[in-house]
C-alpha cells in the first residue's frame, strides 16, 4: 500500500481479543486496510468493513475467536 493512502486514512477501528489489540482496520480511499498484530505493512484494500473484520478473523489462525472491534 502506498505512503498516499497511509497518509489519507479516514477512520480507524482496533480489533481486540483476550490478549489486548490483534490488529487494526483504517478507512482509505481505496476502501479498508488492515494491520495484523504488530506488522508496519498495510494489507489489503477490501471493499467493505465488513469483508476487513472477517480478513483480520483469518489472520488470527484456525481456532482464534473472533476480536471486537471499536472504532477511534
Amino acid at each position: 500500500m502506498s505512503n498516499d493512502t497511509v497518509t489519507t486514512m479516514q477512520s480507524t477501528w482496533v480489533a481486540s481479543g483476550p490478549a489486548g489489540a490483534v490488529g487494526s482496520i483504517h478507512r482509505t480511499g481505496e476502501g479498508f486496510a488492515i494491520r495484523v498484530g504488530r506488522e508496519a505493512d498495510y494489507h489489503g484494500a477490501y471493499p467493505t468493513l465488513d469483508v476487513a473484520k472477517r480478513a483480520i478473523h483469518a489472520a488470527l489462525g484456525p481456532g482464534a475467536d473472533r476480536p471486537e472491534f471499536t472504532e477511534h
